[in-house]
């Protein structure tokens, strides 16, 4: 049977000095590692798990079998790995800190702002402006909601929405993602001035996603989802969901990079309310560490969700920010490159607060040793 091996982080830490040399930078990011759980799986199932530090890590993987070995040694690679930055335009988007990107929904359903900007242009115009003062590195534009139960979106509709929203953008100068699955979308939208393809499924919904996204040069999101064709959150099975969502990421990244996408050029989601249960969801979020191993920046999504509300009484979306932001500093203490979220200036004011207190980590001396 099919055997893999994973190399989870499970002891992080603010600064290497903190751990006397002995941690790992993750992802480029301002998070180290010190201790990190070898876990092996067969046809599914976990049947060993081993604890590892960072210094021991060079002989344990020496030790493994031929075929576990370069596995092994492929995301010990890029668990360490630096990002290099994506150019949207004008702006350079760097990975070595958090960037927020900010969402812009142009539908009349989301699960969030309730259509606020649909059909109104200059109050969207304004949004995205007050965004980008506040902080945004990223503007992320969407025409159609993904939330459960959402009504499919003619192509013409969400086209209409959108262009006209990116071109405002393009004007502002802003960094802009554009969220959809249709290729007809994607490829006007980049015309119009767009630079990166945000794609909840992953660009499996259309075949012909795949060969636009490769010739564009366009940096790409790939989301984890369960379902395919219109529902994308129905059919979770896993054995696993933190190692089952690692290994769907993985293969459809490979997928694209066989289908001529640069893998420089792809970031990853593990789609966060996706098909999930509460404690699936917290359980994926707390493995967030794990997902470096993939080699790719990680973009993490779960403003306002309705996870958040399961646990705070059913707090309505509107309602949601504490839960919100608090979900923002787990992640960026996970080494998470990009927040995409609905409260900007309170997590930029959050994620300034956090780097602050990862420099002083950094420049405290006192914990070298004597």
């Amino acid at each position: 049977m099919t055997r893999k091996l994973y190399i989870r982080p499970i002891a992080l830490a603010d600064s290497p000095q903190s751990e006397e040399g002995g941690a790992v930078r993750l992802g480029g990011a301002m998070v180290w590692a010190s201790r990190f759980a070898l876990i092996l799986r067969e046809g599914g199932k976990v049947i060993a798990r081993e604890r590892v530090s960072a210094s021991q890590m060079p002989a344990a993987l020496a030790a493994l079998p031929a075929d576990l070995g370069a596995m092994a040694e492929a995301q010990w690679a890029n668990l360490r790995k630096v990002h290099a930055p994506i150019q949207c335009g004008a702006r350079t988007i760097r990975f070595e800190q958090p960037q927020v990107m900010g969402i812009l929904n142009m539908t009349p359903d989301s699960f969030s702002d309730g259509g606020r900007f649909l059909d109104n242009l200059e109050v969207a115009a304004a949004h995205a402006s007050a965004m980008l003062e506040a902080g945004a590195a990223i503007v992320d534009l969407g025409g159609e909601s993904t939330r459960p139960g959402a009504a499919a979106v003619w192509e013409g509709d969400e086209l209409k929405r959108v262009v006209p929203m990116v071109e405002r953008l393009a004007a502002m100068g802003a960094a802009i993602s554009v969220d959809t699955r249709r290729p007809a979308v994607m490829e006007a939208t980049l015309t119009a001035g767009a630079h990166i393809i945000n794609d909840v499924s992953a660009l499996r919904y259309d075949p012909r996603s795949l060969q636009l996204a490769a010739e564009s040069g366009a940096p790409v999101v790939l989301m984890h989802a369960p379902g395919k064709a219109e529902d994308l959150h129905s059919g979770a099975d896993f054995d696993d969901v933190v190692l089952d969502v690692f290994d769907w990421l993985e293969a459809r990244r490979d997928a694209c990079v066989a289908a001529g996408i640069p893998a420089d050029r792809i970031i990853i989601d593990p789609g966060f309310g996706f098909g999930l249960t509460l404690g699936q969801n917290l359980t994926l979020f707390n493995a967030l560490p794990l997902f470096h191993a993939l080699g790719q920046p990680l973009l993490v999504g779960v403003s306002r969700k309705r996870m958040i509300g399961a646990l705070s009484n059913e707090a309505p979306a509107h309602q949601r920010l504490g839960g919100s932001v608090a979900l923002a500093v787990k992640a960026m203490d996970a080494g998470a490159h990009i927040l995409r979220v609905h409260d900007v200036p309170e997590t930029v004011q959050a994620a300034r607060v956090w780097r602050g207190l990862r420099d002083a980590a950094l420049t405290d001396f006192s914990q070298l040793p004597q």
